[in-house]
């Protein structure tokens, strides 16, 4: 299985980092050493001092499939659950401002905590869901699925014009204002409507 995640896919969170709005979605990839899952606690590792939590929903792949047509994306994934993107910031920052890419800023091991995943009749409209992250029970990031600048089926449709999608592969959607940094006792707990599926330490 693999991670595929979309960068810059809602406009505040843009307009907080001061970057530029992509003509075409962002993408980037963790691998499967990122991933936490049964909200096992996330251990701050020693080469960075400035990770950063993103809270995203999630997409789970029920079936192969490439070069998909929009009309038929919504086949292709069964699940819905939340992750944290977790973001080495300096390490990010050091990178881009010498042009290389920030693969170990996202990459890094333990940085893909991701919840269970809902069943899609869960949600009347895919297009309307609300999700949330608070850290020490104090609300950082609050999303909802319409306020994306691609939505869950261009996402599959393009990146699946260049990487074929398998069963069991994950997709991080993007994330809404509010990122910012996590410290050693912090309790993160997240929610998408009113269920919690996150919940965990950073150690």
């Amino acid at each position: 299985m693999k991670i595929l995640a979309i960068g810059r896919n809602y406009a505040d969170h843009i307009a907080e980092l001061q970057n530029e709005v992509p003509d075409e979605p962002v993408i980037f990839f963790k691998p499967d050493t990122a991933i936490l899952r049964n909200n096992e606690p996330f251990y701050y590792p020693d080469y960075t001092s400035d990770v950063h939590h993103e809270a995203e929903l999630i997409l789970r792949i029920c079936r192969e499939g490439k070069d998909i047509d929009r009309k038929f994306a919504h086949k292709y994934y069964d699940g819905i659950g939340l992750g944290i993107d977790f973001t080495a910031r300096d390490l990010q920052a050091k990178a881009k401002a010498k042009g290389l890419p920030w693969a170990l800023a996202k990459g890094f091991n333990g940085s893909a905590p991701v919840s269970e995943f809902l069943p899609l009749d869960l949600f009347p409209d895919l297009r309307n869901i609300n999700f949330r992250l608070d850290v020490n029970g104090e609300t950082r990031q609050q999303g909802n699925s319409r306020m994306m600048l691609n939505p869950f089926e261009d996402i599959i449709a393009y990146i699946s014009r260049f990487i074929t999608l398998k069963t069991g592969d994950i997709i991080f959607t993007g994330t809404p204002q509010g990122v910012g940094p996590v410290q050693l006792g912090d309790r993160l707990e997240g929610y998408v409507e009113d269920k919690k599926l996150l919940d965990f330490e950073i150690k």
